[in-house]
């Protein structure tokens, strides 16, 4: 079919935000440190929701947030170009490790934040229309005739490349060869009718009216179901895991540490619950509303892929399927012309 892409109107809650958050400095607690927090696009109600219970903490008395939101790999291109940035939540590493090249991050950011550096854990899931009309209920449904799929662009999205390795991967999970993945992402950019440059811009592009799938983040899903959008969504029988790391930069200070170790707290990880993110510290548990299942909000998949077993890491998956030259999806894209 013919490719029309359709680029949604960015919203408020994208794009590069100089925000101040949770109210006006209170200096009488603290130092009144300000910390320049510097994430892609999709936790921003979860982050502003931790910032406050942040400054209730002794670390966080006196403590302000300037926050700024947009899709990872631009945000990361930014901080590597001089925007400043005190903590970064980048939905890929290797927007982390181009800050460490760049010595903005220091070379042990995963040992010195913990937990590998990874702050909060999703799967990619296939968001369809309420009641779900073109029958979707997996990859092979997506590469359909007349089917309308919404993505993020993988040439500036984090969530895009978890989005595009998913759907690869699920034909090697299925004893597929990589020249059938390789087909399968071709009919799968065929069928692409929006490609975004974030994944929040891809969510308004879907809730717009574009597109019959949404290809995304679990968190995503949930959130647009919280905000009342008509839509339902599936976790495939094989799916990604996706991990979002973050890190304190050189020039963060001592409230930019202190509020990423508040991150790995129950209290803050329950805020990340509550927004559709699986918590990455055992036992914080809750319902959540929006879920397909509010009191079993995250399904283990018959089938869960990583980044790290399944596709030799984000240095070897960034080098195989997306060098700028010779990238299995890049050269994919430039032959579907969904490469801009």
């Amino acid at each position: 079919m013919g490719i029309k892409l359709k680029t949604a109107v960015a919203t408020s809650l994208v794009g590069v935000l100089g925000l101040t958050a949770c109210g006006g400095a209170d200096t009488a607690g603290g130092k009144g440190e300000v910390i320049d927090l510097v994430a892609y696009s999709t936790p921003q109600i979860a982050f502003q929701k931790i910032e406050t219970l942040f400054k209730k903490t002794d670390e966080g008395k006196g403590v302000t947030f300037k926050e700024s939101y947009g899709p990872s790999g631009d945000q990361s291109r930014a901080v590597e170009s001089g925007q400043k940035a005190d903590f970064v939540n980048f939905s890929l590493e290797s927007d982390v490790t181009r800050l460490v090249d760049a010595k903005k991050v220091d070379a042990d950011w995963k040992t010195a934040t913990g937990h590998d550096g990874i702050v909060a854990d999703s799967v990619v899931v296939l968001v369809v229309r309420k009641g779900n009309p073109k029958k979707i209920e997996g990859w092979d449904d997506l590469i359909k005739p007349g089917v309308g799929i919404v993505s993020p662009n993988p040439a500036s999205s984090g969530g895009a490349r978890w989005n595009t390795l998913a759907a690869w991967g699920h034909v090697i999970a299925n004893g597929g060869t990589e020249a059938e993945a390789k087909d399968y992402l071709t009919q799968y950019f065929k069928n692409a009718v929006s490609l975004p440059g974030s994944a929040r811009d891809a969510l308004t592009s879907f809730t717009s009216g574009n597109g019959d799938v949404l290809v995304s983040y679990e968190n995503e899903a949930i959130l647009a179901r919280q905000k009342g959008e008509d839509v339902d969504y599936i976790v495939p029988d094989q799916t990604l895991l996706i991990e979002t790391p973050a890190a304190v930069t050189t020039s963060g200070g001592q409230a930019a540490k202190d509020f990423t170790k508040f991150l790995f707290t129950e209290p803050a990880q329950a805020e990340f619950l509550k927004s559709g993110y699986r918590p990455v510290v055992d036992g914080v548990t809750g319902d959540v509303e929006g879920a397909n299942d509010p009191s079993d909000p995250f399904p283990t998949p018959k089938t869960l892929l990583t980044i790290a077993k399944d596709f030799g890491g984000w240095d070897a998956a960034k080098k195989k399927f997306f060098d700028e030259e010779n990238g299995i999806v890049t050269l994919i894209q430039i032959a579907t012309g969904t490469s801009e």
